[in-house]
């Protein structure tokens, strides 16, 4: 069998790593469009237990990424310049490229090497009996068949940046200025480096004219809106356009012999900590339906579909319930601080305050 995967983010790259360990016999090709460690962005972030739903199935690379990650056990909520320390909810962070450098090295040792600079456009994607679209949000293999595809932007604006200052815990930080509301997302993803999302609304990103300014002029108005946060620490740019971001969603997972996974399939945004994970799963579902199937690749898309879209539905609805959150935000600045991280920690509907007394006792039963 003939397997092409069209991405080497973590979704295609571990997809191919568990398909070769799991079917030797299949022929394996990862395709990426670009450089060998160009990537964009700065951390990876993982809730709660980072990868410790690979123990169990796939301890060497569960012990091979763990002792890279950086982990904390609380969430700081910053308003009004008053922190609210929220105890009890634990992530984890890895800065991308070595994330994407040790998934590498797992699927080479498996046999299989990434064609890098290798453009989607130019394979037959008929050639081979199953082509995996784990190309991100903006997939071209989605567009090679009718998905029933529909990709919604949010309203607000938002840069990743990262920063030499390493900040102790995943910390919100929101404040205000002439121009309007921001926030910040910020953690340490290694001993010396954090990754700093920069965000606003639509109306505060117009009156603060980042249209008319170019890289240097918004790293330093960026600077200048957290300063307190950096203290004294610049930002750093890896391609930090400002972006919208995209709610891609798909009726359908597979068309043929197609299939769909990772941020292709569908997003999940960013504020709650899941998009990899998510990803990962993927992979080890879609991986699991193959080797039960036989070969019958319809067969086994149609039960990774059935298997995994309940499970990708209840996390998404999550993420959209925070991002809804987000897109409001400035509204729930005008709270107390401590009234504000309330409203933030419950902005997914997944901790409600009974569960949130278990498990954040300091938080919930102050001095």
């Amino acid at each position: 069998m003939k397997m092409l995967i069209a991405g080497a983010g973590p979704a295609g790259l571990y997809l191919a790593y568990l398909v070769k360990r799991q079917l030797p016999g299949w022929e394996v090709r990862v395709v990426e469009q670009n450089a060998r460690d160009s990537t964009f962005g700065f951390g990876v972030v993982f809730s709660e237990r980072a990868l410790e739903f690979l123990r169990a199935d796939d301890p060497d690379t569960y012990d091979r990424i763990t002792p890279a990650m950086e982990a904390w056990t609380d969430i700081t909520v910053v308003h009004r310049r008053t922190p609210v320390v929220i105890d009890g909810i634990g992530f984890s962070a890895i800065g991308r490229l070595k994330f994407l450098r040790l998934l590498r090295s797992q699927l080479e040792s498996a046999g299989v090497a990434v064609e890098f600079e290798k453009n989607i456009k130019s394979e037959n994607l008929k050639e081979h009996d199953l082509v995996v679209a784990a190309d991100g949000a903006n997939s071209f293999v989605r567009s090679t068949a009718d998905f029933g595809t529909a990709i919604m932007p949010l309203s607000n604006k938002f840069a990743w940046f990262g920063t030499s200052r390493p900040f102790e815990t995943l910390t919100q930080t929101f404040v205000q200025n002439e121009a309007g509301t921001f926030n910040a997302h910020h953690y340490r993803h290694s001993p010396s480096m954090s990754t700093f999302v920069f965000e606003c609304d639509a109306p505060t990103w117009v009156r603060a004219g980042f249209e008319r300014m170019d890289e240097a002029a918004t790293l330093k108005y960026c600077e200048r809106v957290f300063a307190d946060a950096l203290q004294g620490r610049p930002l750093v740019s890896n391609k930090s356009i400002w972006r919208n971001f995209p709610k891609v969603r798909n009726a359908r997972w597979s068309a043929g012999n197609t299939v769909l996974i990772g941020d292709a399939q569908r997003t999940a945004h960013f504020s709650i900590g899941s998009g990899t994970r998510l990803a990962m799963e993927d992979a080890i579902a879609l991986a699991k339906a193959l080797r039960d199937s036989r070969d019958d690749v319809p067969a086994a898309l149609a039960a990774f579909e059935v298997a995994r879209r309940p499970i990708v539905e209840k996390l998404v609805a999550a993420a959209d319930a925070s991002a809804y959150w987000y897109e409001n935000f400035p509204e729930h600045m005008r709270l107390a601080p401590r009234d504000f991280a309330w409203s933030y920690i419950q902005r997914s509907g997944r901790i409600d305050p009974e569960r949130l007394r278990r498990i954040a006792p300091k938080f919930t039963t102050p001095d």
